[in-house]
């Protein structure tokens, strides 16, 4: 049995600077017919879409996305179905795949699929406050629309008891206000106050911001839905307005020994 023609690319486009696209992310947008988003990620890429059929929809309708480029590619045609950060993270692949997999799909017989990494929200603020993921880290979402709140806060607990560094998505939203006072609470069990926070506005977009700050002034920041939090453990540090987590190196070796810049 050959496998059906169409295609599904799920694509990853990076924070939202184009700077930050891959090339493999470029190339199965320009390759494809169809364009399937998120309509504001959709307004990210909006000059690579020329030409092409585009179907756009807003939050809460993933699962329709998700369909909607599935039928379309079950049908023979290229389809990219696109994603802020990595579709893999908190993204659209998921879905998709589950989608694909009800419907009866097999990989050896059915559409061809393809997924296309892409830089994270957690690696792109990263990037803007220093190094602080540098040594072991963990990612959580404070979002309870998908998650009971009771399983987010067992594992809120794990991350702070663990010493990880921990990446927040999605801390606070116009309605869900109380998650990240309660995340706060957690972490300051086990951390001290002062332990370093880098909070991350809209990073690599127009309205970027970055803040480094600590656990006890975390909601003296502007926070929202388009913020991503990294809380250092026990041994980062902020210096020279960069957050830093060392993975050892200094305590294991000499430095002066082994590096010198003279």
């Amino acid at each position: 049995m050959t496998q059906n023609s169409g295609k599904l690319f799920l694509v990853s486009t990076g924070p939202g600077h184009k700077d930050y696209l891959t090339n493999r992310a470029l190339a199965a947008i320009a390759e494809a017919e169809v364009v399937v988003g998120y309509k504001t990620y959709l307004n990210l890429v909006e000059d690579m879409l020329k030409g092409k059929e585009i179907i756009g929809s807003g939050m809460r309708q993933e699962l329709e996305r998700c369909g909607a480029a599935c039928k379309l590619a079950m049908a023979g045609r290229k389809v990219a179905l696109i994603s802020s950060g990595d579709v893999g993270i908190y993204g659209m692949a998921g879905p998709a795949y589950e989608v694909l997999l009800h419907s009866g799909w097999q990989p050896q017989t059915g559409i061809e699929v393809e997924v296309i990494p892409g830089v994270t929200a957690l690696s792109a603020c990263a990037s803007l406050a220093g190094a602080p993921l540098t040594h072991d880290f963990c990612a959580i979402s404070l979002s309870d629309l998908m998650t009971p709140w009771s399983v987010i806060e067992k594992r809120l607990k794990a991350a702070a008891q663990a010493d990880f560094v921990t990446a927040l998505y999605n801390p606070k939203s116009g309605k869900r206000t109380q998650q990240i006072i309660e995340a706060q609470q957690i972490f300051l069990s086990y951390r001290t106050p002062l332990t370093p926070v880098a909070v991350v506005n809209a990073a690599y977009r127009e309205k970027e911001q970055l803040t480094l700050t600590n656990i006890k002034d975390i909601n003296k920041q502007k926070i929202g839905m388009q913020t991503t939090l990294i809380i250092g453990n026990s041994q980062t540090f902020i210096k020279a307005n960069t957050m830093i987590t060392p993975r050892g190196y200094t305590d294991k070796y000499d430095i002066n020994e082994k590096v010198s810049l003279d």
